[in-house]
């Protein structure tokens, strides 16, 4: 299976401040009333050049009819974009090398690399010239190796060894040469055709072999800092984008209530430079909306699903159960197809830190620039996956300039998956029982937090605890540790399984937390 890449640029950020308002406070006095104002809460917008050229307000589009979808490959570009990550390898990677392949070697030829690597470690040099260790084309990891990549070559003989695992699960090495490029390339579309690619994909695949090919030979390509790409991101890699198309009709929603009340719905289409993801928002303005008026924001995570939520809690508002407040939610682009939730767990649960940069530092800003937005009273919503990320969120908070929420939902976090996967994305886990040393650096949450989660859900994913605490019991934990400090905490167990109750509870907190006025 192929991986896929991340790759982000340090560029200069753009800074603007946009004001999220706070409610007018009053108190009284024994001579005179005394009417005090708090400051709204100002919002920095961090978007960079090329993030504020590509937001786009609009209106809603999750409406129209896509194309058919289709499994072939996007057409072959005229130019492409070549990026090279380049490596100098040390001496002790030089040396592990050559032990790795040891039983490759004649005794004559290992004894040879050894005195070169003791005369190279006596002059103090690297374990070798720079080569290029990750090289992308128009965004997407070449997957096989580049002749060229390689600083010796010389364009003849295409020789290199690759490393495989038997019928039996154990390694397997094998020395290929090919008398030239083109053999080269028939033997990719071989092994892609035993991977089960499609003809379309397997040309692709040779497509960026080839691009790749040249671009090293001629110098033609930018280079990338050593380290800045994320080789775990699963979706930039070609065989994730295997489907392509519109895929609309994978969201979850009524057509009809939608349908009512589509001209109170903006949609926005917002590119985030470090994740080097497209996302889509939906925002959904409450009955009777005054753009001179300030709301405060339900903003929940897994638009996918949540923004069929809208029109229920909007009908909430309209027949006068709950004040107004302006419906957010996010997810990726629509030609983004996520059917395994590998892209959703990777920005969640992996990256949670850059999604929360996203959403505190570019886009809550960028909302508090086109919606009079009450900060200090608005809501940041996340289930399972979100539910890492929202706890990550509210305990990471008192670490951000911003403050774009006041209120957190953490529904049914599914912590174990932290530690499930920690080894293989590099996760430390070690610090989410601590809440990530929130309450070291401050005396009490200044936030409200409503824990929540579904009291028959363990058994829906008994095969992914692997000996950690289940879902119920990392949240008994939790609420345990959130009384321990005083916290401003509500807590539910709904009988339900793990998401059956989310529609429920977000009415329920909708009419809680923003009564009538």
């Amino acid at each position: 299976m192929k991986k896929a890449i991340v790759i982000f640029l340090s560029l200069t950020m753009l800074l603007s401040a946009s004001a999220c308002n706070r409610n007018t406070e009053s108190s009284e006095n024994t001579s005179s009333e005394i009417v005090q104002t708090v400051e709204p809460i100002q919002l920095v917008n961090k978007m960079t050049e090329t993030e504020l050229s590509r937001v786009d307000k609009h209106e809603l589009t999750l409406l129209d009819v896509p194309e058919e979808p289709t499994t072939e490959a996007e057409p072959a570009q005229t130019e492409h974009k070549v990026s090279v990550e380049f490596h100098t390898p040390s001496i002790d990677e030089w040396r592990e090398n050559i032990e790795s392949y040891r039983d490759h070697m004649t005794d004559e030829e290992y004894e040879t690399a050894m005195e070169n690597i003791r005369i190279a470690e006596e002059k103090g040099e690297n374990g070798g010239s720079p080569y290029a260790r990750i090289i992308l084309v128009d965004g997407y990891r070449v997957s096989y190796a580049v002749p060229y990549a390689d600083p010796n070559y010389d364009g003849g003989l295409i020789a290199f060894t690759t490393s495989t695992m038997d019928e039996n699960g154990e390694p397997k090495t094998e020395e290929l040469s090919f008398e030239s490029f083109e053999e080269y390339l028939d033997w990719i579309r071989k092994m892609d055709a035993e991977y089960g690619y499609s003809d379309e994909m397997i040309e692709q695949d040779v497509l960026y072999v080839q691009v790749a090919n040249e671009a090293l030979k001629t110098g033609d390509y930018e280079v990338l800092p050593e380290g800045t790409i994320n080789t775990e991101d699963p979706s930039l890699y070609l065989w994730y984008e295997e489907e392509t198309g519109d895929f609309r009709d994978l969201w979850e929603y009524d057509r009809n209530a939608v349908e009512a009340i589509k001209d109170s719905i903006d949609e926005i289409s917002i590119y985030d430079e470090e994740l080097d993801k497209e996302f889509v928002v939906h925002v959904t303005l409450p009955p009777d909306y005054d753009k001179d008026k300030t709301y405060p924001v339900f903003f929940l995570t897994d638009g996918i699903w949540r923004f069929g939520n809208h029109t229920e809690l909007r009908k909430v508002i309209e027949d006068g159960e709950a004040a107004p407040v302006i419906l957010v939610s996010i997810w990726y682009s629509y030609n983004v197809n996520d059917a395994e939730g590998n892209i959703r767990y990777f920005d969640l649960v992996v990256n949670r830190d850059k999604m929360l940069d996203f959403i505190t530092d570019n886009l809550m800003p960028y909302l508090c620039e086109n919606y009079h937005i009450d900060c200090a009273t608005s809501t940041l919503y996340g289930h399972s996956d979100g539910g890492v990320f929202a706890h990550n969120a509210l305990f990471k908070s008192d670490l951000y300039e911003n403050q774009p929420f006041g209120n957190y939902i953490i529904g049914s976090p599914a912590l174990w998956g932290l530690y499930n996967y920690n080894d293989y994305y590099n996760i430390s886990s070690d610090d989410v029982e601590n809440d990530y040393g929130y309450f070291d650096r401050n005396e009490q949450l200044n936030k409200s937090l409503f824990l929540c989660a579904g009291s028959l859900e363990d058994p829906d994913y008994a095969d992914n605890y692997n000996g950690h605490d289940t879902t119920l019991e990392g949240v008994a934990k939790l609420k345990e540790r959130m009384e321990s400090h005083g916290a401003d905490l509500t807590y539910k167990l709904y009988d339900s399984h793990h998401y059956q109750f989310i529609p429920e509870m977000l009415i329920e907190f909708l009419k809680e937390t923003y009564p009538k006025q």
